[in-house]
């Protein structure tokens, strides 16, 4: 299967999954391996024929659904989203937090070590669509490439090497509410003062789910609550005003008005 095959099959499926290609080019090799494996177990030739069984079978879609969750994480990641991140919890006296699409855990697991590391208590809800990833992030036992960013101090006092695994101290595992749940279905219900929701809605969905999503989220974030995003994505909100690399705070209602205003008088 070439490559030119598999971005002219999801060129023309993504769309109809709610989802755009875009966001999917520097990806599409982990879904083309993915989509070799299916045909295989289907006994099918390629993806003409893959087609042709999707438009046959609409109990298929949701099998290819799945075939295009990107699970790419590592404890840390985007340095400069943890730094910010950590300079707008150190004030606070609790944080409620959702991490969606949490995968394997890295994120969630990230938020509870930064956390811990202030002094600051935390309870995070941790959601994810697929059940084993989950079972995954609730076991912690990670390779050493996904602890690359993190200080060697921090993986000394918070993990355990067995093998060539490391394994993370089981006292952050009870600050964690594992559930599976795919946020285009159900939302854990908040408040939040923290929602991280990265890499998944604003990079892969399309824009009008994008705002329809956002628009759920921003109802379970506080009035001062954060939203963090991907290094390259920019949630299509005026609710919204930058913080910091890859943070965002709901304004205020009486900041939203005057901000509406704004805009109208321009």
């Amino acid at each position: 299967m070439r490559d030119a095959e598999t971005v002219r099959f999801l060129q023309w499926a993504l769309p109809r999954l709610r989802m755009r290609w875009r966001g999917f080019r520097r990806v599409r090799g982990q879904v083309g391996k993915r989509l070799r494996r299916r045909l295989g177990e289907q006994g099918l030739a390629d993806l003409d024929a893959y087609r042709q069984r999707l438009e046959s079978d609409d109990a298929e879609w949701a099998v290819l659904d799945g075939l295009c969750r990107i699970t790419i994480s590592r404890f840390g990641r985007d340095r400069a989203m943890w730094d910010g991140l950590r300079a707008e919890l150190a004030s606070r006296n609790e944080v409620r937090a959702w991490c969606a699409g949490c995968a394997s855990g890295e994120e969630p697991y990230s938020l509870a070590l930064t956390t811990r590391e202030l002094g600051v208590p935390v309870r995070i809800v941790a959601t994810d669509a697929d059940a084993h990833l989950l079972e995954r992030a609730r076991i912690g036992r990670y390779p050493a490439g996904s602890l690359r960013e993190l200080d060697p101090d921090v993986i000394a006092a918070s993990f355990r090497e067995d093998g060539d695994s490391f394994v993370l101290d089981p006292a952050l595992h009870g600050t964690i509410d594992w559930r599976c749940e795919d946020l285009r279905e159900t939302m854990p219900a908040g408040p939040f003062d923290l929602i991280l929701c990265r890499n998944l809605v604003f990079t892969y969905h399309d824009e009008e789910r994008q705002r329809e999503l956002l628009s759920r989220m921003l109802r379970r974030l506080t009035s001062d609550g954060i939203l963090g995003v991907g290094t390259h994505e920019v949630p299509p909100s005026d609710e919204l005003e930058t913080v910091s690399a890859c943070l965002y705070r709901r304004r205020s209602a009486s900041e939203r008005d005057r901000h509406g205003d704004e805009i109208h008088l321009r």
